[in-house]
């Protein structure tokens, strides 16, 4: 039983009229952005360098809403910045879809995976179950199914769960939105680190994305608009912030055997 997660519940349920109505608010003023193009790509800048494969599956911000091309968004930077790291050559493809939760990802995306081997897969997940109110017990019975699945394709290979959407950053969300949406993707995340304990060989980046820790790596006079898209998926900026840091906690770890 979650504590936080009822008294969560109690707190938020009275509130899910005005709720609704700011969140039709908010779909009705954003604009409507579409997901990246080109959701396959090389690197190879290392002749002597064997070819590794990278493959990544979640929701919209994997899917690359905000950017023009997943090249210069989360997956081609990350495997770009890996590829520099360690001096290899990468094939990175993508498979995500805007909208999505764990339990679509697992019965309608990896079913759609045609490798059969890979050196790394990476899980961008969390925001769609929190914007439908999963709960915590559910969820980590819908991650336990994505992993199963994809070990039934993957057998060895190392699963990352990338660190989940920081929703009270989001500049389009209201307070309350924030503050219940919020509260309930760390409940998420919480529960995300339990439920990958009963698994071997998979990896949660648990850092939380944070406007204070970043900007002093990019641009002292950035502000927290400079970070998203459309006051909710990521622009260009942080999606190569995220992937280069994500990339960090990879070589952290050696979770690429080179």
């Amino acid at each position: 039983m979650n504590l936080k997660y009822i008294f969560g519940a109690i707190v938020t349920v009275p509130l899910l009229p005005i709720m609704y109505f700011q969140g039709k608010k908010i779909r009705a003023s954003a604009p409507s952005l579409p997901e990246a193009k080109g959701p396959e790509g090389s690197i190879s800048s290392f002749p002597d360098s064997k070819q590794f494969k990278i493959i990544t599956l979640g929701e919209s911000t994997i899917a690359g809403v905000g950017v023009a091309t997943h090249e210069v968004g989360f997956t081609g930077t990350f495997a770009s910045s890996l590829a520099n790291t360690y001096g290899i050559n990468i094939d990175w493809k993508v498979y995500a879809k805007s909208g999505y939760s764990a339990k679509q990802v697992t019965e309608k995306l990896i079913p759609r995976i045609k490798e059969t081997e890979a050196d790394l897969l990476v899980v961008g997940l969390g925001g769609n179950d929190s914007f439908t109110f999963n709960s915590p017990k559910q969820w980590s019975k819908d991650i336990d199914a994505l992993i199963i699945a994809l070990r039934e394709k993957f057998e060895n290979t190392p699963i990352l769960f990338t660190c989940l959407p920081p929703i009270k950053l989001f500049p389009a969300f209201t307070g309350l939105i924030k503050f219940s949406m919020g509260n309930l993707v760390e409940i998420l995340g919480e529960t995300l680190e339990q439920t990958i304990v009963k698994h071997d060989n998979v990896f949660y980046d648990t850092q939380k994305i944070s406007f204070e820790s970043w900007v002093d790596k990019i641009d002292p006079s950035s502000t927290i608009e400079d970070f998203f898209s459309d006051g909710v998926h990521p622009s260009e900026l942080t999606y190569q912030v995220w992937a280069r840091e994500t990339a960090h906690f990879v070589v952290q770890n050696s979770l690429i055997k080179v």
